[in-house]
């Protein structure tokens, strides 16, 4: 009986001189016909699939983000750019400690450090000045890692930082202001923070070198920090009057936070020093230009006493 199976008995004489179809014909009647139709066919799916994974891979990698996500750009700022910013530098902050603890006069001990979180001291409540046009909202924090004890506790730091802004040689001596202390979480408008060194060095700037207390906006919000290592031991030129120094330290710093951006020079030697003259560094106008060409103070050898206040004969 004959197969229904193809040989190559039954194949046409002009294809049995094709060695390419007898081997063909051989492994079909070896392995059966279907894998002679099968091969080819997975063969073809196969580079079909190779090609479409080299051409997708460049085509996703080529997608748009979507709207939610987060885009980056590794193209560096050119130096001078406008919006330029660098991150922050350890080795910067770690020399503007050791300059701000050179500059520091003999005194207490304070602390190595804090944890960058702040603590709300002090009792809100206090409203003082007229506020005939600005109302300034502020709270009174504590850096964690600080130990106020030495100068009378976290209470005794709110308590001077009060009684500055109500004092009438102060800032309420113009009738355009008025100061209400709040609560830390009541959104205030400035943020008054006792701040350890290290801290202060990396908020304020290391290129202060000299002096890490400051107002800074760098947290989102404007924020008077107060240096601790100046809360405890003052500035050579206050002579070991701390309780002044104190009173200078908060005046000017609020002074900046309040709108006096600028600094001032000396108007006169053996005359009272501005409070927004820095006098944490120097008296002396040509002392201060040395330290700062770019700043205001004038090449002059002209001296002012030192002064907390920016209204000392006050209405």
């Amino acid at each position: 009986m004959n197969s229904s199976r193809p040989s190559s008995d039954h194949a046409p004489k002009r294809l049995e001189a094709n060695p390419f179809v007898k081997k063909v014909v051989h492994f079909a009647e070896e392995f059966g016909w279907w894998r002679v139709v099968a091969i080819p066919i997975l063969a073809v799916l196969t580079i079909w699939v190779l090609v479409d994974i080299v051409v997708a891979k460049p085509a996703a990698n080529s997608q748009q983000p979507q709207d939610n996500a987060p885009v980056q750009t590794s193209r560096p700022h050119a130096a001078g750019e406008e919006g330029e910013q660098t991150g922050p530098d350890p080795a910067e902050v770690s020399a503007a400690v050791a300059a701000v603890t050179d500059a520091l006069p003999a005194g207490g001990a304070y602390s190595d450090g804090g944890d960058g979180t702040f603590r709300p001291v002090g009792t809100p409540g206090q409203d003082v000045g007229e506020g005939k046009e600005i109302v300034v909202r502020y709270s009174v924090e504590i850096e964690n890692g600080i130990d106020t004890t030495p100068y009378g506790g976290d209470t005794a730091f709110a308590t001077m930082v009060d009684a500055t802004l109500a004092d009438p040689r102060g800032w309420t001596d113009d009738e355009r202001y008025k100061f209400v202390h709040v609560p830390a979480d009541a959104d205030p408008d400035t943020r008054i923070q006792l701040t350890s060194l290290s801290t202060a060095a990396e908020l304020c700037g290391a290129e202060l070198e000299m002096e890490t207390s400051c107002h800074t906006r760098i947290t989102g919000e404007s924020t008077v920090l107060l240096n601790e290592a100046r809360w405890v031991r003052g500035a050579i030129p206050f002579e070991g009057d701390l309780g002044n120094y104190r009173q200078y330290l908060i005046n000017h710093e609020f002074g900046h936070a309040i709108g006096y951006a600028d600094h001032q020079a000396c108007g006169g030697d053996k005359e009272l020093a501005p409070v927004m003259m820095q006098q944490t560094l120097s008296l002396n106008n040509a002392k201060l230009h040395e330290m700062s060409p770019d700043e205001v103070y004038p090449d002059d050898d002209v001296t002012c006493n030192a002064n907390p206040w920016p209204y000392p004969q006050a209405r």
